[in-house]
């Protein structure tokens, strides 16, 4: 009977060969499960550097008194001294304005809204109750009920607007007369069918245009003294009306020249929007004898409602960062008449006083995001909600 011989033992030579040639395998296993970090690796990085830590970084200073020095400076901890001067101290009539003594309409106005969002908030209480859902909205109340407090004090009472009232007029009826115009125009185009891609273009072209030169030329066609339109204001008698000096002559230009620069944005997206609505349902409408507006008050917008829920959402956003035209047009004149939140901060950070703009910068942001998210959740999210129902 044989008896089995044992199995040959590898050589080293072997084992080393195996095992290099398993390295190459298990490196390709562990980048193919690691590949989609390691893809995002840069771009969240390049997140860290360029946004994360100068927020960080602007957040200190705004809590700090920085002092500039030959080669150096100093930094002094004052806690929310710098968000006090603004609210309440020194720069309150720069930052909120001239706070009086409420008019009997601001009264209306005040109780008006308080009411409102009483009943808001109690709708919401006895409806869908969730804790978290009930926080956002008492946040959302508050920054609405303030804001409606320093417009009383200031517009309607006949007291001056300060950089916060000047910058809620620029993003609320700035994007209110943008979105007016823009839907309006792509409604137009949509009923074009020959030259269509002619207008597209020819709306776009102001958006391709830098701001600085936008505000060059708005600046340029108001004058009503030297401006290319000289005569045409002569004619009107307003040869010796001055708009740069009239405060709010000087914002209606500022908006005018933002919603130039703007509405092809709004009318771009909302041709594309009006394009996707299914013919079908607008044919089916006609034939039953809808008006035109019926069609688009019960299909049109429905349709369209969230694409123009979104761009307004980003036009929002760019509204309360606007700065080059202000400063172009007017410098912020007359007085801080037309100075944006944007503008306040970069005025600030000129002079030197960096924990002012860091307190300044921030508090735009805070307004912002209150505004912005509740918007998100409260239009936006609820209206893709009931599409997707």
């Amino acid at each position: 009977m044989a008896v089995p011989q044992p199995a040959a033992r590898p050589s080293r030579v072997e084992v080393t060969a195996s095992l290099a040639s398993a390295a190459p395998l298990a490196r390709g296993e562990w980048l193919d499960r690691h590949a989609r970090w390691l893809f995002i690796a840069p771009a969240v990085v390049m997140i860290l550097i360029f946004s994360i830590f100068p927020l960080v970084a602007s957040l200190l200073i705004a809590f700090s008194r920085v002092r500039l020095r030959a080669g150096t400076y100093s930094m002094t901890f004052v806690g929310f001294g710098n968000f006090e001067k603004q609210l309440v101290g020194s720069e309150q009539v720069h930052f909120l304005g001239q706070l009086t003594a409420f008019s009997p309409p601001a009264w209306v106005v005040v109780i008006a809204v308080a009411a409102l969002l009483l009943w808001w908030l109690v709708g919401y209480a006895r409806t869908q109750l969730t804790v978290i859902g009930l926080l956002g909205r008492l946040v959302t109340a508050a920054m609405l009920m303030a804001l409606t407090l320093m417009l009383a004090a200031t517009l309607l009472s006949g007291g001056q607007i300060g950089t916060l009232g000047v910058t809620l007029f620029y993003v609320f009826v700035g994007c209110a007369v943008q979105f007016l115009i823009g839907l309006g125009l792509a409604l137009l185009c949509s009923q074009i069918t020959r030259g269509r891609a002619f207008f597209r273009v020819v709306f776009f072209l102001p958006l391709m245009i830098t701001p600085i030169g936008i505000g060059y030329i708005f600046r340029m066609m108001a004058d009503t003294g030297k401006g290319p339109f000289a005569t045409l204001w002569q004619w009107a008698g307003l040869g010796g009306f001055s708009w740069s000096a009239d405060p709010w002559a000087a914002r209606l230009i500022i908006v005018v020249a933002d919603s130039w620069q703007w509405i092809p944005f709004i009318f771009v997206v909302l041709l594309a929007a009006l394009e996707s609505v299914p013919r079908d349902l607008v044919e089916a409408g006609e034939v039953d004898g809808a008006s035109s507006w019926q069609i688009f008050r019960e299909i049109t917008w429905p349709e369209i409602a969230p694409v123009a829920a979104t761009v307004m959402l980003i036009r929002v956003i760019e509204a309360f960062k606007l700065v080059d035209l202000p400063n172009i047009m007017t410098a912020g004149g007359p007085g801080t008449a037309t100075e944006s939140l944007t503008l306040h901060a970069f005025f600030a950070w000129r002079s030197l006083d960096l924990g002012q703009a860091a307190a300044v910068s921030y508090l735009l942001l805070f307004v912002t995001v209150v505004l912005c998210v509740s918007f998100f959740n409260l239009v936006v999210l609820r209206r893709r909600a009931a599409m997707a129902r």
